[in-house]
Order: structure tokens, then sequence, then C-alpha cells
């Protein structure tokens, strides 16, 4: 890795605990319908809290995970998400940096530099929403319209941009017919089968069909397959350990979001490899 992908791969980091931060006060806050303006305060004692408590990771080792006035417990889950959010974000800065060719040093035109960070930036909201929208889900069961539905304005707005700047205007049509095929086959399914898909997971359904067929036909198909088959395998689980029934619901929304990061970093790999295997080349 050289030193401008490294630079820019820990800044990618610090941001992304940062933005851990906030996704964590969005999680508790969206549901609740808590404006995200409003002051950050202990909810046991309501104490204001302070910047210095408020850097990511750090101040909850400090106060070793309690409230620095009333000693209430602070749950681990905020580093946690801050953390991993960090990390989310170095690894999607890296992918982008390095898919865009930049470990290999000019070739670059200027409106293809602008482009690919414009990328960066596209996955790294996806990767943004990704947590929070998994947290929401884990903790209520929905998939909140303030979040999912802004989702298609970035991403289209951020891909139509890139598309204008390097002419690719091909992988804006597929982006645009992921969109379409996911939104329309998550609503069939719905309607097969009421109750069994929510209307938040057919919403998300269209923005992952963005950003998966940005990326080509392959990731689209195994970003798409793959989230049936990680809910399945973790729905037989379930079941097999006599945690759950056949109608036991299952927030299927993290599962969705697995199968599309799964379709971003291999599926134009496992696409190819699939392909090839039929066709012997």
């Amino acid at each position: 890795m050289n030193s401008l992908i490294t630079i820019l791969v820990v800044l990618a980091g610090v941001l992304g605990l940062l933005i851990g931060s906030f996704l964590n006060v969005v999680a508790y806050r969206v549901p609740a319908k808590i404006s995200l303006l409003r002051e950050s305060r202990c909810p046991h004692c309501d104490t204001a809290i302070t910047p210095w408590q408020n850097v990511p990771v750090v101040s909850w080792i400090a106060l070793r995970g309690r409230c620095a006035n009333c000693k209430a417990p602070i749950s681990a889950r905020y580093p946690i998400v801050e953390a991993a959010t960090g990390v989310a974000f170095a690894v999607v800065a890296w992918w982008g940096l390095t898919s865009a060719g930049v470990t290999t040093g000019g070739g670059m035109t200027t409106a293809h530099a602008w482009a690919a960070g414009i990328v960066i930036v596209a996955y790294l909201y996806f990767a943004a929403i990704s947590i929070v929208l998994t947290l929401i889900d884990l903790d209520t069961h929905r998939l909140p319209n303030s979040i999912v539905l802004p989702s298609y304005l970035v991403a289209g707005i951020l891909f139509t941009l890139a598309a204008w700047l390097t002419g690719e205007w091909g992988r804006l049509l597929v982006a645009g017919i992921g969109m379409a095929a996911m939104y329309l086959f998550y609503f069939l399914l719905r309607a097969a089968r009421p109750g069994g898909m929510g209307g938040g997971d057919v919403k998300l359904a269209g923005v992952i069909g963005i950003y998966l067929g940005w990326l080509g036909w392959g990731a689209l198909a195994v970003g798409a397959f793959a989230a049936f088959l990680f809910g399945g395998v973790f729905g037989i689980a379930l079941m097999l350990f006599r945690r759950a029934g056949r109608k036991t619901a299952i927030p299927f929304g993290p599962w969705m979001i697995l199968g599309a990061w799964t379709g971003v970093f291999a599926g134009e790999a496992v696409g190819e490899w699939y392909v090839n295997l039929f066709v012997g080349v």
C-alpha cells in the first residue's frame, strides 16, 4: 500500500469513528422520533454529555463504561458501533482507491480522479446507512423511510455525477435497472406473501440495486442471491437450536445488507467464475 492510500485510508477510518458516534444517536433517536438536534444527555440522570465525553471509543474506555455523573452503565454497543464504522470506512476507502487504480500511480485524468472520489463517497454513505439500518431493524424490525428514501436521491446524484465526469453512462443505466429489478422483485415477494416481507425491505431493495448495479451484473446477481442465502441459513440455524419457529418474524434487512456488501466486494469475481464454469473459458 503506497503512502497516499495509507493516509487516505487512515483519514477515512477516523471519519468513520466520528460518523459511528453519530450513527449511535440516529439508531436511538429516529425510531423514538426524537430530534437529532437535541443535546445529548445521560438517559439516567439527564446530565448533559460534554464534548470530551463524546470522543469515539476513547471516552467510553476512559469512563470505564459508566456515566461521569451518576455512574450508570453505558452500553458497550456504543464503542463497538464506533469502532466498526471506523473499520468499515477504512475498508471501503481502501477498496475504492485500489479499484480505481490509485496504486498504479499516474494514468488517471482529473475527471476520473474526481469520479473515483465521488464513487468512494457514495459507498461510504452506503456503509453508514448499512450500519444504522441494521441496528434499527434489529431493535425495532423497521427500516425508517427517513433514512431509506433519501438514499435514492443521494445515490442518484453521486452516480450521475460520476457517470458525467467519465462518460460511463452504461454503468448508470445498469444501476437504474438494478434499482427497478430489485424493487420489483421484493414488491412481488411481498404481494405474494403478505406479512412475509416488510415495506421497508422493498424500499431498501431498490437502494441496494443501485449500488450493486453500478458495479455490474455479477455484483447485482450475487448480492441479490446472497441475501436469501444468509437469511435462510440463519433461519434454519435458529430452528435447529429451537430459538425460532416457521412463523417467527426475523428482520431481513441485515441479511439484505450483508448480501449487498458480499456483492460489492466479491460479486464480479464470483459472477465471472460462475460464467466461466459453464462456458469453459
